[in-house]
C-alpha cells in the first residue's frame, strides 16, 4: 500500500499547541463547535458507555458532553496511530483536529475499526474555504514583493472528498455539511495573533524555512485591507467548519431497498403523468 504523503509537520505541530497553551490559548471557534456537537449528539436517542476524544486541543468537547456519555477517553496519542482495541468504543468524536492529519484515510478506518457495531464517529474539522482572505493575500504580497508563492495556508479538505473517505473508511449511513463562520478583526494581525494562540500557524513541510520578510508582511497588510474590509475598516476571516458523522456498521440499521423492489411509481407519488423513454409529452413520437 502506497504512503500518504507527509503534508503535516506533526512534530511542530505539538510544539505549537504547547506555545499558544502557554501564552494562553484562544478557544472561541473550538467552543463554539463543541456546543454544536453538543446539541447534535443529543439529537441521538441513544446512550453511549464509553467514548474517546480525538485531538481536540482543549477540554472543551469533554465538557459539551460529559451529561451523554458514560466514560470519555481524551487521545493524547498521535490520531494516525489510535491505541484501541477493535469494536471497544462506542463513540468517538473529534473537534478542530482532523484537518492536521497526513494519512485522514487511514484515520477514519483505524476509527470504524475502534467503533462497536453501531458506534458513532461524531466530529468537526476546518473545511476548504476557510481562511481563504489570507491565503490570496499571502499569495498576492509573495508574488509582488519576492517573484514566487510559498505555501502559507493548508490545504484543508472539501465536502464532497469528505463524504467519499467516510464511505471508503466503510462507515455506514455517512453525512457530511457545511458551517460557515465569518470573523472581523481591527486588522489582518489580530487574526494572525489569533492563530498562533490557536496553535494553528503554518506547520506545513513544504513551508519556506526563511523568515518572513518584512515588505513582504506589509504588502500583505494592505491588499487584505484592500479587498476583504467592510465599511467600517474592519477585515473578515472566514473559517469554514465541515461536519462529518457515520456509524459502524449493524445489522439493525436501516438498509437501502434493492433495485427493483420499490412497490409504488414515482410518478403516482407525484402525481404526473409518466412518460417512456423515446416519447414526448401527450405520447406522441417526435417525427421529422
Amino acid at each position: 500500500m502506497p504512503q500518504a504523503p507527509v503534508i503535516f509537520d506533526r512534530h511542530l505541530l505539538r510544539a505549537r499547541h504547547r506555545r499558544a497553551a502557554a501564552l494562553g490559548p484562544v478557544t472561541f471557534l473550538v467552543d463554539r463547535v463543541a456546543d454544536e456537537l453538543s446539541e447534535r449528539l443529543a439529537a441521538v436517542l441513544r446512550p453511549f458507555d464509553l467514548a474517546a476524544d480525538l485531538g481536540t486541543p482543549s477540554d472543551a468537547v469533554r465538557r459539551a458532553i460529559e451529561a451523554k456519555v458514560g466514560r470519555i477517553v481524551d487521545v493524547v496519542a498521535d490520531e494516525e496511530a489510535l491505541p484501541f482495541r477493535d469494536a471497544s468504543l462506542d463513540l468517538v468524536v473529534s473537534a478542530l483536529a482532523l484537518q492536521f492529519v497526513n494519512d485522514l484515510p487511514g484515520t477514519l478506518v483505524q476509527v470504524r475499526r475502534a467503533l462497536k457495531p453501531d458506534g458513532l464517529l461524531l466530529a468537526a474539522m476546518i473545511g476548504g474555504d476557510s481562511l481563504n482572505e489570507l491565503r490570496e493575500s499571502f499569495a498576492a504580497a509573495e508574488s509582488e514583493i519576492e517573484g514566487g508563492v510559498s505555501p502559507r495556508v493548508a490545504p484543508f479538505a472539501d465536502l464532497r472528498d469528505l463524504g467519499a473517505l467516510l464511505q471508503r473508511a466503510g462507515l455506514a449511513l455517512p453525512v457530511t455539511d457545511v458551517d460557515r463562520l465569518t470573523v472581523r478583526y481591527d486588522s489582518p494581525l489580530g487574526l494572525m495573533h489569533d492563530l498562533r494562540r490557536m496553535g494553528a500557524t503554518n506547520a506545513l513541510t513544504a513551508r519556506r524555512r526563511t523568515p518572513l520578510r518584512r515588505a513582504t508582511l506589509k504588502r500583505m497588510l494592505e491588499i487584505y485591507a484592500e479587498r476583504f474590509a467592510d465599511g467600517d475598516g474592519r477585515v473578515r476571516a472566514t473559517f469554514e467548519i465541515v461536519w462529518l458523522s457515520g456509524w459502524a456498521p449493524d445489522a439493525s440499521q436501516q438498509q437501502p431497498l434493492k433495485p427493483g423492489s420499490a412497490t409504488t411509481r414515482l410518478a403516482d407519488a407525484l402525481g404526473t403523468q409518466e412518460i417512456r423513454t423515446g416519447e414526448k409529452a401527450g405520447g406522441r413520437d417526435d417525427v421529422n
